[in-house]
């Protein structure tokens, strides 16, 4: 008997992800950050009202603590005690000593914290919008940026590649964190190839020779997530920056407004949140220059757990029935999946249909604790089949002790 792995594709489940917001390593007052700056906004982050303690994720910028040559920075001690995972950050457009500095502070830290420290380390980007610094638009925006090439770029994930073999991160994914318009960039392939992820920025409310108002908002951001996508090639793309502004000047047709800034939440994170790994700008706000730059923040500039709107995302309407298949190909499968029903239906069918078309259909209650139904087919092959029911409706369906399922060839649907 041949087994294969039984998935449930039902377009209702969540898989594992990733949510958390970007954290610089300086104050809005231009201080650097230390270790209880950083503690108070993990635990606000976690205490965020009507967010259930989800942005448990921290994306750092650099691994140098301010102010010295190559010391760990302090988010880390401040993560392990709040239980905070973290992206890593290394800071890639002021020349190869600078990036050195930054893979020493990552030994000193794997060496100083160990296992509590590795054991939440979600992924390293190495850079963050270093190629769209050089572009004519990163230019025109600031005349000063200083970024880095391609083929830079990819010598130094190559650095930390070598930095980390042999290491208890050795198997963390590397990545490059850059603008949507810099990942469609052909000349960019360098960076594609070198990386295990590509870290996607993208605002809206920035692209001013588009119609961004926010009614385009959430397409304008499918848009980019697509075109980064096709550049990925198969590789993961992580949403590192999106947000729209709670505050600032009029951005060709955007406007920069707390009840906008609602309407980005709810039609782009809570279509992520959830399901793909998310780093949202931002929790504070850290913008010095208020007259020129828009603020962020979704608690503003005062560090505080009470956000600026309500950050509850909107139920999505359901009927009482959810519905989802897989097919079994081989002569037996064992294996499991899950799906969320909204609102809780009164029951739950699974039908199994046999390569020689007879149909066995089991009904069970969605009502907790579990109930373990049977069914068995005339055509290749009985079995048993679990239909495990959670707390909120939430319906998993297994083999029952891990036993093989027997029907060649069977499509199984939830409705």
């Amino acid at each position: 008997m041949y087994t294969s792995l039984l998935a449930l594709a039902l377009s209702s489940v969540a898989a594992a992800s990733t949510q958390g917001f970007n954290y610089g390593a300086t104050t809005r007052t231009g201080t650097v950050k230390v270790e209880a700056d950083f503690k108070a906004e993990f635990s606000a982050a976690k205490g965020l009202a009507n967010t259930n303690g989800a942005f448990s994720n921290a994306r750092l910028y650099t691994m140098i603590q301010g102010g010295s040559t190559n010391d760990p920075i302090s988010a880390i001690p401040a993560a392990i005690d709040e239980d905070v995972k973290l992206m890593l950050g290394m800071w890639a457009s002021a020349g190869s000593e600078v990036i050195d500095n930054e893979i020493a502070a990552l030994k000193n830290a794997i060496t100083k914290y160990g296992e509590k420290f590795t054991s939440r380390v979600n992924g390293i980007s190495v850079g963050s919008e270093d190629l769209y610094r050089i572009t004519p638009t990163g230019l025109e925006n600031d005349p000063l940026s200083v970024g880095a090439g391609p083929a830079e770029l990819a010598s130094y994930i190559k650095k930390v590649r070598a930095a980390v073999a042999g290491t208890a991160l050795a198997k963390i994914p590397i990545g490059h964190v850059d603008t949507w318009t810099a990942w469609q960039n052909g000349s960019n392939a360098a960076v594609i190839e070198a990386v295990d992820f590509l870290g996607m920025n993208t605002f809206p409310y920035f692209q001013t020779t588009e119609a961004n108002g926010i009614e385009n908002g959430a397409s304008l951001f499918r848009d980019a997530l697509a075109i980064t996508e096709s550049a990925a090639k198969g590789k993961k793309v992580v949403i590192t920056e999106t947000g729209w502004p709670v505050g600032g000047k009029q951005s060709s047709a955007a406007t920069a407004s707390i009840k906008n800034a609602k309407t980005y939440w709810d039609e782009v994170g809570c279509s992520l949140f959830g399901k793909t790994d998310v780093y949202w700008y931002t929790l504070v706000d850290a913008n010095t220059d208020t007259e020129k730059q828009p603020q962020f923040g979704v608690v503003g500039t005062t560090l505080k757990t009470t956000p600026l709107f309500d950050l509850t995302c909107p139920v999505v309407k359901s009927t009482s029935s959810s519905s989802g298949s897989a097919t079994i190909t081989s002569g037996g499968a064992s294996g499991n999946g899950s799906a969320n029903f909204t609102p809780t239906p009164s029951a739950v069918t699974l039908t199994s249909t046999l390569e020689n078309g007879s149909v066995t259909t089991i009904r069970t209650s969605t009502t907790p604790p579990a109930v373990v139904p049977t069914g068995s087919g005339n055509g290749s092959g009985t079995g048993t089949l679990n239909i495990v029911t959670g707390a909120n409706g939430v319906v998993s369906t297994k083999t029952s002790s891990g036993k093989e399922l027997c029907f060649h060839k069977s499509t199984y649907s939830i409705s």
